[in-house]
């Protein structure tokens, strides 16, 4: 054989080596490995009274939620203090390792702490210091009583009054899945330590209780509250009615939020989910009741023909509203999708076909709003159905257009299109199947099946771990302007690579 010919039977066999080791799947011990360092960077390092907030320059000298975050604060909304506790709850149903359920924990006492006497949360928790006595917090006022309406107080519990604000440091908000999530984690890590810590467990059954007193005649809710419910709003005061459109409706801003009962950014939908895993969790048929009373809210407040879709805010006479400067009474692109895929797990809960009674004209809607490019305006006008857009003004002043040229780029004004998927998945609901609801960190679709694109990709993110067991990437925190592009660790690419990683162990168990 010739030195030529050996050389290449010997790259070959070489080449033949690289791809079967490149084939092989990743190390279960490997990934657990990886897991649990991770985890301990982000418990140890990371947190803050075992809570976190969105992202950290990789330092670990900045952070940041929704705006610049002090050490002694935790953010609450996803991807927040909720959402990293769920992924360690994932991570320890996937290998058991109480390292884990040691991070759930933690994060789940943070959220203790951060309980108001309303019952649910703010947007962020301030965890220790002085800062605490601008909040009304259960943790620090043991044995109080709740603030609630006096029993012969004018116009009783509801958004006339709680938009009033008189308890400012004791606002439940629904808004961004913030008490929701909080919500639905402890539910789970209550499961998960067997109901016996009394302090999670009665955290979880008081938010809970919240929840449902807050609840409208019709099934919907306010985007927050300012005192615990004592009892639910008045069906007198809120009667429960059909959504319609108003006569008139003004293209300027009346400097108030008029929503009474809200869907924007999915607060129906996330509202159910929590209500649904609370009825599964504890077995109690009140939470499953409470989610059926807003899938049926969800019914009253389709729009008729034209646009037999949904508003993100309507007032008490169940007419569209303006409630933010940029979100004016108009039916939405946005939460429509969200509200479609709500009626339909509604419906995998109960078996109840009015939930997709709505969705034939729902669906019919969105394929004719569809922009020339495919995608869907976030509003649309009401009756006329032209889309609409904002502007900012050399003033600063944000004002209403047709047009969608110079958008400004902190608001959706146009979102994706789902409506083939929608379409898919009412279909497959109709011929008797229940398709899984699945999030992108799916990695087989049976156990001991995992394809090479998942395994390369739990390869790579075991891969860039640093020696500290950190994801670090570059970017920039987006609230401090003379931060520089750099090493960054964000919340959010910890839960995703977790996630993947549990269900890669899941997997191939």
């Amino acid at each position: 054989m010739s030195l030529r010919m050996s050389a290449i039977l010997s790259f070959l066999v070489l080449s033949a080596a690289v791809i079967s080791s490149a084939a092989e799947p990743p190390s279960r011990d490997g990934v657990r490995s990886a897991l649990s360092k991770a985890s301990v960077f982000f418990q140890q390092e990371v947190a803050s009274g075992g809570g976190y907030v969105y992202a950290y320059s990789g330092d670990l000298a900045l952070r940041e939620g929704e705006g610049k975050a002090e050490k002694n604060a935790i953010w609450i909304q996803p991807p927040g203090t909720p959402a990293v506790g769920e992924a360690f709850l994932d991570a320890y149903a996937a290998t058991g390792d109480q390292l884990h359920l040691q991070g759930a924990r933690a994060a789940a006492e943070a959220l203790v702490r951060g309980q108001l006497q309303s019952g649910g949360w703010y947007y962020h928790v301030v965890v220790e210091g002085e800062g605490r006595k601008a909040f009304r917090y259960r943790a620090d006022n043991p044995g109080a009583l709740e603030r609630s309406e006096k029993p012969n107080e004018r116009g009783g519990p509801g958004w006339d009054r709680w938009k009033l604000r008189k308890g400012k440091g004791d606002i439940t908000t629904l808004d961004d899945d913030t008490t929701q999530a909080a919500t639905r984690f402890l539910v789970r890590i209550d499961k998960a330590l067997e109901f016996k810590d009394r302090p999670i467990h009665e955290a979880a059954v008081y938010a809970l209780s919240s929840l449902l007193n807050a609840q409208y005649a019709n099934g919907g809710w306010s985007a927050n509250y300012d005192r615990y419910p004592v009892d639910r709003p008045s069906e007198q005061d809120y009667p429960v009615l059909k959504a319609s459109y108003q006569e008139k409706w003004s293209w300027e801003w009346p400097k108030d939020f008029t929503g009474c009962y809200v869907t924007n950014d999915n607060l129906v939908p996330d509202m159910i989910d929590t209500l649904l895993l609370a009825a599964e969790v504890y077995g109690d048929n009140k939470y499953l009741a409470c989610a059926e009373r807003a899938g049926d809210f969800l019914i009253l407040a389709q729009m008729p023909e034209p646009q037999p879709a949904w508003a993100q805010q309507y007032d008490a006479k169940m007419q569209p509203s303006w409630s933010r400067a940029f979100e004016p009474p108009a039916v939405s692109g946005g939460e429509s999708q969200q509200i479609i895929e709500a009626l339909m797990t509604l419906y995998r809960a109960t078996g109840n076909k009015k939930y997709l009674e709505p969705i034939p004209s729902a669906l019919a809607w969105l394929n004719k709003s569809a922009l020339p490019d495919g995608r869907l305006a976030r509003f649309y006008e009401l009756k006329t159905n032209k889309p609409l857009y904002f502007v900012i003004q050399e003033d600063g002043r944000e004002v209403m257009t047709y047009s969608s040229d110079k958008l400004p780029t902190h608001y959706g004004f146009i979102v994706s299109s789902r409506a083939a998927k929608l379409e898919r998945d009412y279909q497959t609901v109709l011929s008797g199947s229940f398709p899984e609801k699945r999030d992108g960190n799916s990695v087989a679709k049976r156990p001991g099946k995992v394809s090479e694109g998942t395994a390369a990709q739990v390869r790579k993110v075991v891969g860039l771990l640093d020696g500290r067991g950190a994801w670090v990437e570059q970017g920039k925190l987006r609230t401090y302007k003379k931060h520089p592009e750099g090493d960054i660790i964000r919340s959010q690419t910890f839960i995703d690579n977790v996630r993947l990683l549990s269900r890669y162990l899941e997997a191939t168990r």
